[in-house]
């Protein structure tokens, strides 16, 4: 924070401006004062500000500014007395010089000395000595002194307001962010008659962006228009403001007004001394005509939207780029400017709204603008085709992403670390894993870990967290802080160190704990806490490795954290604790759990239910379940399938078969969508009581629900007839399922004979493992349904692509339509 200013009497000081004689002008021409005060703000207008000063005056000027420079205040403060003190006649000039460094520098504290001295020597302020004290105080962030001296000086009768002050302060308040003091000046510029100017819009503009105030865009753009003719600035201006607040029709309509001006070749530039881009022309309010206003410019209206054609463009291939990319050199309407600036100012345009197409998903929109480019003459740079990138991938995929690449490598052009991540990003999207680590490796810097992120999710939906790792390391190296989604993924990928399916140990509980440890410190080390889903994954971890005791601590950590921060805990994380313990059969305190969780007002949800109910198969108590039911249906939820396999299965550990069948009756005739998972749950039970006629009931039904069968399926169905010595009709069983496992996965219809040759009927040696390759692709049921028809092949059965016309198959559908009638 800034010291207060409280020691420097502002209203004295305030008086001692009244004590130098104004200029004598009207109110009436804005632009007249506005181009005084051009330049006067300009290095050149100080020194001429400052010519005729005695040569002992600069000198010393010049002593206190390189004092001020190097930090030494003491000497300038002595020095500044030297100069007050001396025995010739001071002006307002003699000091310009010092509030100059001090308004770029900026040094309020300073200012305020050297006002002190002037006005102990009763030395007047000029028009440039107001401005760059109002500028040091707002550069200082004494936007409250700045507006207190503004607002007293106009007040006095014979001070005339200076717009470049009024802009000064409107630009400090947009950079501060300061929309208090940014009203009150506008207040005070209306209450005086100020008037406004190109700057002044500009310095709104950035206010009205900075509040996301679109609305306040659009009403600026139409006073704007009432007193000024469009500028190549002015424009690209309302352009930036119209892009940042996601209005791309607007700024698309503004962008091509912009190329019209380019090809009138009505466009002037220039730079001021600071470096800053101008249109080169008297500041003269002259309103645009009513054509331009009402036609063209028609922003918020309809008649002049996007054409429908950029919503719906045809998709064009890179080649279609590189092919219009040849007739750029004779459409190059740019190619005739000598004045760069013009090009840079159009680029920076075209860039902001193709960005913006980025941020809407209109690729095709942005795909034209390319063009657009290439035919004016302008070449794109990176940073247009790092927002041409961002709109390709999002709507097309990283295949088109990569081949814009490859046209910017053609171009010799550097492609961002940004774009680099986007590509990187689109490919860990669709668990292209080697391009998209090949990708994070040519980022150079990032300062967000998004790109990462999204390959560590990749890493842990392939299961692979040994590619993490690697991950990790380049974000250490590039000394990239991970963010609390990192850390999610972090618990889902290491919390946990046995395979899926496999029972913690007592050696795996010990690297599980350690390895969550490590995690939560550095956490703590990067002070990210945990959110909802990083202690839900953390949790799900403790139950995959059947760690309760840890698993009943972190759910307590997880109360009192989100207690502490007054934020719901959340029925998922409880959900997480309860289903762990029902793996674990610790029924018992999963009905604590869900008691507490009722009485402390956390209303359980459907999953909340069917995971209790699962839980009343441990006690085998159906009654309980019902009850359950009841309470699910009461709070507005309905059983689906889970709940039906829940309670099916509470039944089949009494052996009820019966009334487990009439269950999935029930559940059919509701028409829910039924699983896989719901059917194996019977043939699991009926295959250990040797139940044929409920497996042979159950294979059947699925076959007319059209339930595909899976591997577990297949093992039931098979196991229980060679349990039961009917090898033949177990083997054709086997086929049957499996064909049918092949013939309901997508695509598979023309592959059949190649699978025929390639696979079950394969002499080769190398046949099996070509098999098993495909798990490495996701493809399990394939895999497994090859398996087992090769095998049933090598035992003599013939392969059949008609699995329903076998005569098991049959007699399986005649008893079932015999049972149906019956019932």
């Amino acid at each position: 924070m800034h010291r207060p200013l409280a020691r420097f009497p502002l209203r004295s000081i305030a008086d001692s401006l009244l004590k130098s004689k104004p200029r004598q002008h009207g109110r009436g021409n804005v632009a007249e004062n506005m181009g005084s005060s051009r330049a006067l703000t300009t290095s050149k207008g100080l020194e001429f500000l400052a010519y005729g000063t005695e040569s002992t005056t600069r000198s010393m000027q010049m002593q206190i500014v390189d004092a001020l420079h190097l930090g030494d205040r003491s000497k300038a403060s002595n020095l500044l007395l030297d100069l007050g003190h001396g025995n010739h006649s001071l002006r307002p000039d003699d000091f310009v010089h010092i509030l100059n460094y001090c308004a770029r520098s900026p040094d309020p504290l300073f200012v305020m000395e050297t006002l002190r001295l002037m006005e102990e020597r009763e030395i007047g302020l000029n028009e440039i000595c107001y401005l760059l004290i109002v500028r040091a105080l707002c550069k200082g962030g004494y936007l409250e002194e700045a507006f207190n001296l503004i607002n007293f000086l106009g007040e006095r009768q014979g001070i005339y307001p200076i717009l470049s002050v009024y802009n000064s302060f409107l630009r400090a308040c947009a950079k501060m962010r300061n929309i208090f003091h940014a009203n009150q000046c506008l207040d005070l510029m209306e209450h005086q008659m100020v008037g406004k100017n190109e700057v002044t819009y500009s310095e709104l503009l950035k206010l009205a962006v900075w509040q996301k105030n679109l609305s306040a865009v659009h009403e600026i753009w139409m006073e704007y228009v009432k007193h000024y003719s469009f500028s190549f600035i002015s424009l690209r201006k309302f352009i930036w403001s119209f892009t940042r607040l996601g209005d791309l029709e607007s700024a698309y309509q503004t962008l091509q007004h912009m190329v019209a001006l380019v090809i009138r070749g009505s466009i002037f530039i220039n730079r001021t001394a600071e470096g800053k881009l101008y249109p080169y022309r008297i500041d003269i309010p002259i309103p645009s005509n009513g054509e331009l206003c009402s036609k063209k410019f028609d922003l918020k209206g309809n008649e002049h939207s996007i054409p429908s054609a950029y919503h719906n463009i045809e998709q064009c291939t890179t080649s279609s780029l590189e092919n219009r990319e040849a007739e750029s050199g004779r459409l190059g309407v740019l190619n005739r400017y000598e004045n760069i600036p013009v090009k840079k100012v159009l680029r920076w345009s075209f860039s902001d709204v193709i960005h913006a197409c980025a941020q809407a998903q209109n690729c095709g929109l942005a795909e034209q603008l390319i063009i657009q480019m290439k035919n004016l003459g302008l070449q794109p740079s990176s940073h247009t085709y790092d927002g041409f990138v961002r709109a390709v991938v999002s709507e097309r995929g990283y295949n088109d992403g990569m081949e814009v690449l490859k046209v910017m490598q053609q171009s010799n052009l550097k492609p961002y670390d940004s774009t680099l991540a986007t590509l990187s990003m689109g490919c860990s999207k669709v668990l292209e894993l080697d391009l998209a680590e090949s990708l994070l490796d040519q980022i150079s810097e990032c300062s967000y870990p998004h790109p990462y992120n999204a390959f560590l999710a990749a890493c842990d939906r392939m299961d692979q967290p040994e590619r993490a790792v690697k991950i990790l390391a380049k974000m250490k190296h590039l000394k990239i802080l991970p963010d609390i989604r990192t850390y999610e993924l972090l618990f889902s990928l290491f919390g946990n160190v046995n395979a899926p399916y496999e029972e913690g140990n007592m050696l795996s509980q010990v690297d599980a704990a350690k390895r969550i440890n490590a995690i939560e410190m550095d956490m703590a080390k990067n002070g990210v806490q945990h959110s909802h889903l990083s202690m839900k994954n953390l949790l799900k971890a403790l139950g995959a490795e059947g760690m309760i005791r840890e698993l009943i601590h972190y759910l307590q950590v997880a109360e009192n954290l989100f207690c502490r921060n007054n934020t719901y805990i959340g029925t998922p994380i409880y959900n997480t604790v309860l289903h762990s313990l029902v793996e674990a059969k610790e029924s018992q305190m999963a009905v604590e759990i869900f008691k507490n969780m009722k009485s402390c007002g956390i209303p359980p949800d459907a999953a909340t239910y069917n995971i209790m109910i699962d839980c009343c198969s441990i006690s085998r108590c159906f009654k309980s379940a019902c009850a359950l039911v009841s309470m699910m249906v009461r709070d507005g939820f309905y059983p689906q399938t889970l709940t039906y396999t829940a309670l099916i299965k509470i039944l089949l550990e009494e052996e009820n078969f019966d009334e487990a069948l009439n269950l999935l009756d029930q559940a059919c005739s509701e028409g829910l969508d039924l699983d896989v998972l719901l059917f194996n749950t019977i043939l699991q039970k009926a295959y250990e009581k040797g139940r044929i006629d409920v497996i042979e009931f159950i294979v059947e039904m699925m076959r007319q629900e059209k339930i595909h069968p899976d591997p577990s399926t297949c093992y039931y169905v098979f196991s229980t007839y060679v349990d039961r010595g009917f090898h033949s009709t177990a083997f054709e069983a086997f086929q049957v399922l499996s064909m049918r496992m092949l013939s309901e996965e997508d695509g598979i219809d023309h592959e059949k004979m190649e699978f025929e040759d390639d696979f079950i009927l394969s002499e080769d040696s190398e046949a099996e493992s070509r098999i098993l390759e495909l798990f490495k692709n996701s493809e399990e049921n394939i895999a497994v349904a090859l398996l087992n028809l090769r095998w049933c092949a090598m035992a003599g059965f013939p392969v059949s692509w008609s699995p329903d016309q076998s005569q098991w198959a049959r007699r399986l559908s005649r008893n079932y339509d015999s049972r149906k009638r019956a019932a």
